[in-house]
């Protein structure tokens, strides 16, 4: 994990420029790095590194001397460099993963290198030799990348979109930053000023496809046909695989435990695989909640079952309000569910930066997506439309959970990784039969608790634990986060100013005090920028005006019970 900034064609001053580069210091605590591109004096890479992966060769951007007219600055972990080393016979000078993909495109071009890619990924490649910039992002989104690119071909491209809103240009006052989309590259003509022109915005892989790098997996090909049997084991198989191929590290690896389905089982499984390949270290678990949360609790009993050295987090509500503001800031959002949740991500993470020495952080992102987690599935009309809607929640990670669980985690200089979006294991999923994926019995993720009913991973109780309410999740069984948020924000925001709130914000106008008060934090810090959000996260099929679990009717039932 770390923080890339590049710029193309300015016409400021770069020593001044470089300035909002450090905007996202934060991503990258270990090393910080500026650099001029060779004849083109307007151009510059500005990294900040977090070193997991060779620590002496790290540094960005990356250029070798096989490819000297190759720039390459880069975010992302390669799962699959040393099998494309082998199968392709690439001779590298460094033990960075990123440096594969250097070699990649120059054995077969930008779209061979981006499609062959298995891991996590952000990138620039700059090609000085044939003129060309190029721009990429993982199919999920799960490293960052925002850019702004003006009409007379000035580029700035980050990690985040702060590093680029206070940028100046001559012919823009206020240049539009947008998120680079997932899945997609770019290709853009270098012109002899250092100003680009865009060629092509390419989308390489679509995550119900089969990733092109199945090739040089580790994991064989798995037996085909949808007998329950077969399917459980190959769901099994395929998981344990993308834990194991995301150990790759050389700094100390822990993991988020809420208690719940997703965390346990990453959790369970990761440690069972450190075990096998003998690291010597024990697994550090964390866990954020209010004195005797429910989330507290369960986490504990994973933790005793599987045998980690478990961390409790404790805020308050003074806690959990005043970060808030800085909370906002660090997501670039003003959603109303993203910002519920993000609070307790970004105080456990704060706990790890500070305690201890966990840097590469695994957690359960893309599950609910995926398996059909969420509780409104309960009432989707068919099999088939909650397909559909988990193929939608997907494609809009980057905007929700993928964009809480980096930013969270990049604000403490730390590093995520998600095995639920590992691409073998998705596009599996995802080609199983529609009724196979939905809610069973009144319970969601039936098919993921049933792949691993048998295994001992987990105890029976948090296997098939129902999904909670973050909200509620991590609250005191005395009073909810949800119910203190509100009586907070109550406090606040003015009735007047509500009523007044489509005036105000045209564009997704806040319809609560609490998304009132979201919004005028956010448009403190990114006024204008409203289109980063294009809609609020809400729950279908229901008549829901907050997107929180706990307001549908099936949440209240079962948690009446």
């Amino acid at each position: 994990m770390c923080g890339i900034w590049a710029l193309f064609g300015s016409d400021e001053c770069l020593s001044v420029q470089c300035l909002s580069a450090m905007k996202i210091a934060h991503r990258g605590p270990d090393a910080f790095r500026f650099e001029n591109v060779n004849g083109f004096t307007n151009c510059c890479f500005g990294f900040h590194r977090l070193a997991v992966v060779d620590q002496l060769y790290g540094m960005q951007p990356i250029r070798v001397k096989k490819f000297p007219y190759l720039w390459l600055c880069y975010n992302g972990e390669i799962y699959n460099f040393k099998q494309l080393q082998k199968q392709f016979g690439f001779e590298f000078q460094t033990l960075v993963d990123g440096e594969v993909i250097l070699h990649l495109y120059n054995r077969g071009g930008i779209e061979q290198t981006a499609s062959m890619l298995d891991g996590v990924f952000a990138f620039i490649l700059l090609d000085t030799a044939n003129r060309k910039v190029f721009l990429a992002r993982d199919t999920y989104g799960v490293r960052p990348l925002f850019k702004v690119l003006t009409d007379d071909g000035f580029l700035g491209v980050c990690s985040e979109a702060k590093g680029l809103i206070n940028l100046k240009h001559s012919t823009s006052l206020c240049p539009k930053v947008e998120p680079f989309l997932p899945g997609h590259y770019e290709v853009l003509d270098l012109k002899p000023s250092g100003k680009v022109a865009s060629v092509e915005l390419v989308k390489f892989h679509s995550y119900k496809d089969e990733p092109l790098h199945v090739a040089c997996d580790t994991v064989e090909t798995l037996p085909s046909g949808f007998d329950l049997e077969t399917v459980k084991s190959n769901i099994r198989i395929l998981f344990e695989n993308a834990v194991r191929k995301r150990l790759m590290a050389h700094r100390r690896i822990g993991c988020l435990l809420s208690g719940g389905l997703d965390s346990s089982l990453v959790a369970a499984v990761l440690l069972k695989l450190m075990k096998e390949i003998n690291i010597n270290y024990p697994l550090q678990t964390f866990a954020i909640g209010m004195e005797n949360s429910p989330d507290l609790l369960a986490a504990r009993k994973v933790a005793a079952h599987i045998g980690s050295e478990h961390h409790e987090v404790i805020f308050n509500s003074e806690e959990g309000i005043q970060a808030i503001e800085e909370v906002i800031f660090s997501l670039e959002t003003y959603d109303i569910t993203t910002i519920r949740a993000s609070i307790g991500m970004y105080l456990v993470s704060k706990y790890i930066r500070k305690k201890t020495d966990s840097v590469v952080i695994f957690s359960g992102e893309g599950s609910d997506e995926l398996t059909q987690g969420y509780i409104y599935f309960h009432k989707a009309p068919s099999p088939e439309e909650a397909a559909e809607e988990s193929e939608r929640l997907l494609k809009e990670l980057y905007l929700f959970d993928v964009l809480r669980a980096d930013r969270t985690t990049a604000a403490h200089g730390l590093e995520l990784r998600v095995p639920f979006l590992d691409h073998r294991f998705t596009s599996y999923y995802l080609s199983l039969p529609a009724e196979l994926r939905i809610p069973k019995n009144g319970i969601e993720k039936y098919l993921l608790r049933q792949s691993f009913e048998d295994t001992n991973l987990l105890p029976k109780e948090i296997l098939w634990r129902p999904k909670e309410a973050f909200s509620d999740g991590i609250a005191s069984v005395k009073k909810s986060w949800f119910s203190i948020l509100q009586d907070y924000i109550d406090q606040q925001v003015d009735d007047l100013l509500l009523e007044k709130a489509v005036e105000k914000y045209p564009f997704n106008p806040p319809k609560t005090k609490e998304s009132y008060y979201y919004r005028q934090i956010f448009e403190k810090h990114y006024s204008g920028q409203s289109s980063w959000l294009p809609h609020y996260w809400m729950p279908r099929w229901v008549k829901a005006t907050d997107p929180s679990a706990r307001t549908l009717k099936h949440y209240k039932s079962a948690t009446q019970e």
